[in-house]
Parts: structure tokens; sequence; C-alpha cells
């Protein structure tokens, strides 16, 4: 069965709402929690986390929020802190592996980190039985993807396009997914662009889709309330888990 990773930003609205919203995507058929990291320069996202990112610091998130309501959350559904690495380097490694464990989050994403840098960190994470998910983008040579996928855990995150997050881009993306599974049988999922409409085609050779905007979106709506967002959140969740497994 093909696996749906969910990204949502920690504590937007609040650190309540993103606990119940994550208990419904656990039971909306999510595999995978990204819990973004607010930060105040998400060079990899669009507007619409971008937006999420500046109003959950406006209303006061601190790292403490994402250590408070991780260890509600990860004992549901499997969950990685997905942040930039500054607030990493500014409090330390050491404390976001320390807090990870004790909550239960399997790891981290860090977009700005290449992976020639994240290899001076990797050791130490994975003595802590952590991992850091790797990335692939089209840009890369078959040489520098073989380097990156051969000890890859969890999932390799194929980026779908050079560019951010919900853009919507499209590339043939046929030869460098061969590519991937020449060298590695960890599971490949493809993130950046994917939606309710086009997570079915996405998903057609890989093993699972990242989805983040499309649910952002959501969490911005003022229309809507808290239990609205949660719905509407959780059914667009089970349609794309459904139509990639259909």
């Amino acid at each position: 069965m093909k696996k749906l990773v969910a990204y949502i930003t920690s504590s937007y609205p609040d650190n309540n709402f993103t606990i119940d919203l994550a208990h419904s995507l656990s039971e909306s058929g999510v595999d995978f929690l990204e819990l973004g990291v607010p930060f105040s320069d998400p060079v990899a996202d669009g507007p619409v986390i971008e937006a999420a990112n500046l109003k959950a610091l406006q209303n006061g998130f601190k790292l403490k929020d994402l250590f408070e309501i991780s260890k509600e959350i990860a004992p549901v559904i499997d969950t990685l802190w997905m942040g930039y690495f500054n607030p990493f380097y500014h409090v330390g490694l050491d404390k976001f592996i320390s807090e990870a464990k004790s909550s239960g989050v399997k790891g981290f994403i860090i977009p700005d980190l290449p992976y020639e840098e994240a290899a001076v960190y990797q050791p130490t994470v994975r003595e802590a039985g952590l991992s850091l998910i790797d990335f692939v983008a089209p840009t890369d040579s078959e040489e520098r993807i073989k380097k990156i996928v051969s000890d890859a855990e969890i999932f390799i995150y194929l980026v779908a396009y050079a560019g951010i997050t919900g853009s919507g881009k499209s590339e043939d993306l046929k030869v460098i997914i061969e590519q991937i599974k020449k060298y590695s049988q960890t599971p490949l999922y493809i993130g950046f662009g994917v939606n309710e409409q086009n997570a079915k085609e996405k998903a057609k050779d890989v093993d699972g889709v990242i989805v983040g905007s499309e649910f952002v979106k959501v969490l911005l709506k003022e229309n809507l309330n808290y239990t609205q967002k949660i719905e509407k959140i959780a059914t667009i969740a089970k349609n794309i888990k459904e139509n990639i497994n259909s």
C-alpha cells in the first residue's frame, strides 16, 4: 500500500488544535506526520506554508511548544520534525535529539541542509536511534544520487521539481526514479506540488506522496472554525490515501 505523509505547521493556530489535528490525520490514514517547525525564512516553502509559519511565530510559538505537543502526537502517529537548520544549530542538535527521543519522534527533515553537510551530523543522529531524511532533486547527477540514497532511512524524499513547495510545477521524473531504485530499496516518496487532484498520478511510480500546502491552505481559512478545519483536512487526507491506492 502506498503511504501518505502529511505536513502541518506546528502550533498554528494553537497547540491543542495541532494535537487534535494530528490525531484526526492518524485516523484518516496518514502514515507519517511532518510537524513543521515555524521559522521566519522558510526558503523551500511557498507562500501558503510561509504564511502559516509567520502566523505561528506572531502567535508566540516557541520550541517548547513543539516539544510539548510532540509528546501527545508521536505516540499515535509516526512523527518527524521538519524545520530549517537555523533553530537546530542555534539551540543545539543535542537538545533536539534529546527531546525527540523523549517524545518518540522518529527523526528530522531539514531541507536547507545539503547531504554533504548533513553527513557531519548523521552519525550523531543515528547513534541516538533517529533518522535524517535524505532529499533527491531532479538536478542531481546519478553519481550524487547513488551517494545520497545508498544508506537512506525511513524514506527518500524526492523533490518533484526545482523550486518551492506548492507551486504545482511538473517535471518528467521517470529517469531519476529509476536511478534511485537502482541504488536503494528504501521507500521513495514524492513531495512538492502534490494535491488532492494530482496525487494519484504523482504516486504512480513511487511508494508514497508528501502533501503540505494542500492541508495548510485549510489551516489559513479564516471562515472556518477549528472543527470545520479538522474535518476538511481529514477528508482531503482520506481522499488522497484512497486515490493513491485505487
